[in-house]
């Protein structure tokens, strides 16, 4: 070969044999080689062989696993180490509106309940870093329940989302409403643990089940299975009775019940309620704040009567703007109808009823005049009205808002205290301008001594200039200007030491002062309530110099008529004695004894018996008048037959009667009786009234003599039908020596009405009489069946 080197000799074969030993290596080695290479090949194909059958097995058993995932709605997400988004495998429903994209999917709390995907994210990730399976329920926003189990295989988390159906669904609905029934059973009770009262729960055969602390407490157990099992209740027999007897329609029962804590009797406001299986019941401890209810009560039920007792009207009005209360005084102010009143109107129905009676201000535009006093319910403050009505009454309406809604209104009638200041400012006024027209001089000082008031007269009588007494001088500067006037200046320091005086007891000071010019003046000081002091001065010179002047005369009067009186009496007795001689001597000269008289000498002689008679009668009624007037006068006091003495005084005037030619009746009961009396003194007053009724009486006239009994006294009563007396001369019927004739009669003394009034008087009786001229004239002397005699010298 020409690519061999060419070597000589020996080192050639040698080198041949060497070449020739590598070929024939080399050639053995491709054969082996070939020979592993085909038998590897052989194997490898077998392999391959191998892997595609079980690479198809595998296919197929994917595939129905895909099937089988496919058939059972769910859904795996895998996770293969750390990878953040997993392999997605099956399918959940449409229906579910289950999330498309795989980071929709990943987002749980857009399409999982908040509860639901804060626990699901909160296992997953358990899940993938420690390897702990799961199985939980999850709620969708759409109220489906999932099932999720999340478990590792080969190093992958796996979580599988499945969708309940049928009776798992149910069953997961149940099991999550079970668990948030429990959750609120357990946060109930939590609460009803936490309060201060009692609460319990029973079962459907009555037995307790379960209580809170507070019912441990008052019942002084110590644990709840102590109560259940020993059946400790809180609620005696009888308030167990009321429980299951007084409930109403929905199965409630809600009363205060008394009940005994811990040994301490309280009151508690118990609610009950029945389930239909169970009961349940809470008790409050209302003992404080029934005794604040009863004081509460008590006090509205004192100020309702206060208000009651108010002349002021007053109505309070709600925050619903109806009425609440109303006093008696409103009734009476506003006389509106009592079933409106009590049926709580609103306050706009009352004010119609109000207008519709025209009991309102009379408003041109009443809807507006009413919008704007209700505006009252939005006001901050207190509101004022005033309201003229109809009537002509004037109310101060008062508006005040309650803080918590609603107005009390506050009716004042004041239409007498309006009527009272106008009529006090014009008697103000009437007083001032009297004040300032009187004579008399006044003057007003205050507590300090400073002259507050003062008229013109008391500046004239004291001679003071209008500017010393404006600006309100002091008393004792006053007295220092007076000082010139009076002769002394006690008096005026008197005055002075009353206005300043600071006596607990302040009377009134009264007197006379003679000034040094003649004038005389009266004073009188008088307290006022207020501590000032009232003076007036009252210039009586001329009554004084008049008064003296009538009291020299009625000294004299006096004298002339004791002397009167004096020479009457004197004359009255010279007179009696021969008036009696020649009585008596005539008697004798009419006597046929003595010798006969002719027809002349015989009627003369009773001439002179008759005017004796007469004269005498007078002398002894002006005897009687004086010892009446000396106090001397004394009644033979005795049981007097009054027809008797009736008779007797009408037997004494009977010729008088017959030659008047007047009728006299008498009217007196058969059981008229008698009367304690002086029969003498009663007879001659008797007489003296019969004997006044013939003088004044008609001829052919009558006269009436009646006699009435009482139960304490008896009266008499003379009338006769004359000519009677004016009424200017009745009040001067009963003096001495006034009397008037009548027609064709003489006129009389004056004395008979004079002796009847002092002899009535002295039984302690009375005398009244009527007339009327031209009609006749009525006497009546009423005696009292007991006499009290009076003192003569004080009836002188």
């Amino acid at each position: 070969m020409d690519f061999l080197p060419q070597f000589s000799g020996n080192s050639v074969d040698a080198l041949k044999v060497v070449w020739l030993a590598a070929i024939a290596g080399a050639i053995m080695f491709a054969v082996a080689s070939a020979m592993l290479m085909v038998r590897n090949r052989r194997r490898l194909e077998g392999t391959i062989a191998q892997l595609r059958q079980a690479r198809a097995s595998a296919v197929a058993r994917i595939d129905r696993l895909e099937n089988i995932l496919e058939t059972e709605d769910s859904l795996m997400l895998v996770w293969e180490g750390a990878e953040r988004v997993p392999a997605v495998a099956g399918h959940l429903p449409e229906s579910l509106n289950f999330p498309e994209g795989i980071d929709q999917l990943l987002e749980y709390e857009g399409w999982l309940e908040t509860k639901s995907a804060e626990a699901l994210r909160a296992y997953q990730d358990h899940l993938r870093t420690h390897g702990e399976p799961f199985r939980l329920t999850l709620c969708t926003t759409h109220g489906v329940y999932l099932e999720a189990t999340g478990r590792t295989a080969g190093g992958a988390a796996v979580l599988r989302l499945r969708d309940l159906t049928g009776d798992r669904q149910a069953n997961a609905r149940l099991s999550e409403q079970n668990e948030r029934l429990q959750h609120q059973l357990n946060g109930v009770r939590a609460l009803l643990d936490a309060l201060p009262g009692p609460a319990w729960q029973r079962d459907e055969n009555g037995h307790l089940i379960w209580v809170n602390t507070a019912y441990l407490d008052a019942v002084e157990a110590n644990t709840l299975s102590e109560v259940v099992g020993k059946g400790i209740e809180l609620l005696d027999a009888k308030g167990r009775m009321k429980l299951s007897t007084l409930r109403d329609v929905r199965g409630i029962y809600s009363s205060p019940m008394p009940v005994v804590a811990a040994g301490e009797r309280r009151v508690y406001q118990v609610t009950d309620v029945q389930s239909d299986i169970a009961t349940a019941g809470l008790a409050q401890d209302i003992s404080e704040l029934e005794r604040v209810q009863n004081e509460l009560r008590r006090t509205l039920e004192f100020h309702t009567r206060t208000l009651d007792e108010l002349q002021t009207a007053v109505a309070i009005y709600g925050a619903d703007r109806r009425l609440k209360f109303h006093n008696a005084a409103y009734r009476s102010l506003w006389e509106l109808d009592p079933a409106l009143l009590e049926s709580s109107p609103e306050e706009g129905a009352v004010l119609d009823a109000m207008r519709a009676a025209r009991k309102l201000p009379e408003q041109a535009d009443y809807r507006s005049w009413r919008a704007k006093h209700l505006e009252s319910y939005q006001s901050l403050e207190a509101r004022e009205f005033w309201w003229h009505l109809p009537d002509g009454r004037t109310l101060r309406v008062i508006a005040n808002p309650h803080p918590q809604g609603g107005v009390t209104y506050i009716y004042e009638n004041v239409t007498e205290r309006l009527d009272l200041e106008s009529r006090y400012n014009a008697l103000i006024r009437v007083q001032g301008e009297t004040l300032d027209h009187l004579s008399e001089a006044v003057a007003v000082f205050g507590s300090n001594g400073r002259l507050r008031l003062w008229n013109p007269a008391f500046a004239q009588i004291w001679q003071f200039s209008e500017p010393e007494l404006q600006n309100e001088p002091h008393v004792s500067s006053l007295v220092e200007k007076c000082a010139h006037l009076l002769p002394d200046m006690d008096t005026w320091r008197e005055l002075a030491g009353g206005v300043t005086g600071l006596t607990d007891s302040r009377t009134n000071l009264s007197g006379r002062m003679e000034r040094v010019d003649g004038m005389i003046i009266n004073y009188v000081t008088v307290p006022l309530p207020d501590g000032g002091t009232l003076l007036t001065f009252v210039n009586v010179t001329d009554t004084v110099n008049v008064e003296r002047a009538l009291m020299e005369k009625n000294e004299a009067l006096e004298e002339a008529d004791q002397l009167k009186n004096t020479f009457i009496q004197h004359v009255s007795y010279e007179l009696r004695s021969p008036l009696t001689t020649i009585i008596g001597f005539a008697q004798l000269l009419s006597d046929q004894k003595f010798g006969d008289l002719s027809p002349k000498q015989a009627e003369y002689m009773q001439y002179i018996l008759s005017s004796s008679s007469s004269l005498l009668a007078i002398i002894n009624d002006i005897l009687d008048l004086a010892t009446v007037d000396a106090g001397i006068m004394e009644l033979n006091v005795s049981d007097v037959d009054v027809a008797g003495t009736v008779a007797e005084a009408i037997a004494g005037l009977q010729d008088r009667l017959e030659e008047s030619h007047i009728a006299l009746n008498t009217h007196l009961p058969e059981n008229i009786g008698t009367i304690r009396a002086d029969e003498r003194r009663l007879r001659q007053v008797l007489y003296n009234l019969i004997s006044n009724a013939v003088r004044y009486s008609e001829e052919g006239g009558q006269v009436d003599v009646s006699c009435v009994r009482e139960t304490d006294f008896v009266r008499f009563s003379v009338e006769d039908h004359g000519v009677g007396i004016p009424e200017e001369l009745l009040h001067s019927v009963f003096s001495r020596f006034v009397g008037r004739g009548a027609a064709g009669s003489r006129h009389g003394v004056g004395l008979g009405l004079a002796i009847v009034k002092s002899f009535v008087e002295l039984h302690g009786g009375t005398v009244d009489i009527s007339s009327r001229e031209g009609e006749g004239t009525t006497v009546t002397c009423t005696f009292p069946l007991e006499p009290k005699l009076l003192d003569l010298q004080a009836a002188e």
